[in-house]
């Protein structure tokens, strides 16, 4: 059986709260999905890829080079997500890409485990931006 992970995480993949601007947002989160396993802030000194896990289907660009890109971003802990896409020649972010599942990189996020719900509204989804000071991602993950 899979877990069901929301995680909300910054536009800016450099950017985090404070650990008490964090801390607020973990009790409204725990307040807008009152039944999750678990809701928590997790911060990384580099910036990682958050996926969504077994709902990952690729990108809407070519996936040939995107590997390729990947793997050179990896190389200095994705501090520059910055390349050209091959198939149509864009200066392009990893970051800003179409991906079929949405995907976002990032140094903070704040998770729900299982929340046992559908999705959240744009309301509800507004407040946690507002709550954290920063426009958010949204991904829902299966693992």
């Amino acid at each position: 059986m899979s877990d069901t992970i929301l995680r909300y995480l910054p536009a800016n993949p450099s950017w985090q709260p404070s650990p008490e601007t964090a801390t607020k947002a973990v009790s409204l989160l725990e307040t807008i999905i009152p039944g999750a396993d678990d809701v928590k802030a997790s911060f990384a000194d580099e910036i990682r890829f958050y996926d969504p896990g077994e709902n990952w289907s690729g990108v809407a660009c070519s996936r040939r080079w995107w590997g390729d890109a990947m793997e050179a971003a990896s190389t200095d802990g994705f501090k520059d997500l910055n390349t050209v896409a091959p198939c149509c020649g864009a200066a392009v972010s990893l970051n800003d890409l179409r991906y079929i599942w949405p995907a976002a990189f990032g140094r903070f996020a704040l998770e729900a485990h299982n929340p046992g719900i559908g999705d959240t509204t744009e309301e509800q989804d507004r407040k946690m931006a507002e709550c954290l000071g920063a426009p958010l991602r949204k991904i829902w993950g299966q693992v």
